[in-house]
């Protein structure tokens, strides 16, 4: 049986309730899953309503001091391909630097962490994770977006909980590079890899290094390591 894991059938942000239960001592794992949640976060500070249906959550971890959220980020998403892969067997399932989770070429969903500080206690930071699970895609993103149904019909969220939650938890976040198997699985699973881009760096896009960095090839023969920004593709 999982301990330490809240249901809320709603909620603002699940990231918003981590931090709240950090902020009152929670430990290290403490985890909230949502049925709905009405003001979902994202990159760049983007929210939107996550709907039933899907697989909306958040976990505490508490690391050392000065861990790099941008590396955890690429770990988490690494880790929930291999659980989406190990329970589903899903096809085309690669993560796309920095935190999105693609499915034959369209988002499945994102991760995003949230470091914090609360005097006297380990820095708290929130892991979240959404995931298009049985919930309807609008038609105005339906070719850029995917659920988990439109390959696995008959899945629903609850079937995803426990795994998820138990491999997030598994995660040293204290690490600051990737270990070389995770390495050589994020270059099996890099979704940019081979494709040009015109931002965060206009080039080829070649791999991702230890340190989490996108690798990116110049047209000038130079090459770049970039540890945060927006892809846009060329």
């Amino acid at each position: 049986m999982i301990t330490d894991l809240v249901w809320v059938d709603r909620v603002d942000s699940t990231l918003d309730e981590i931090h709240r239960l950090a902020a009152a001592g929670a430990p290290h794992g403490t985890a909230v899953v949502a049925g709905e949640q009405t003001r979902g976060r994202g990159a760049r500070g983007n929210v939107w309503h996550s709907p039933l249906g899907g697989l909306w959550l958040s976990v505490l971890l508490r690391p050392p001091a000065g861990v790099i959220t941008e590396l955890l980020s690429l770990r988490v998403g690494l880790t929930a391909c291999d659980v989406l892969d190990r329970l589903l067997d899903l096809p085309e399932l690669s993560v796309k630097w920095p935190n999105d989770l693609m499915l034959a070429g369209r988002k499945l969903g994102g991760v995003l962490c949230e470091a914090r500080w609360q005097q006297g206690q380990a820095p708290a930071l929130a892991v979240g994770l959404g995931i298009n699970v049985a919930n309807p895609i609008p038609p105005e993103v339906s070719a850029t977006a995917v659920a988990l149904t439109e390959f696995r019909p008959e899945v629903r969220p609850d079937r995803l909980i426990v795994p998820m939650v138990e491999a997030i938890r598994a995660l040293d976040p204290g690490v600051s590079t990737l270990a070389p198997r995770e390495v050589l699985a994020l270059s099996k699973r890099d979704w940019l890899r081979g494709r040009r881009l015109r931002e965060p760096e206009a080039g080829l896009a070649v791999g991702i290094g230890a340190d989490g960095a996108l690798q990116v090839s110049r047209e000038n023969g130079t090459s770049a390591s970039v540890r945060s920004g927006h892809v846009v593709l060329a």
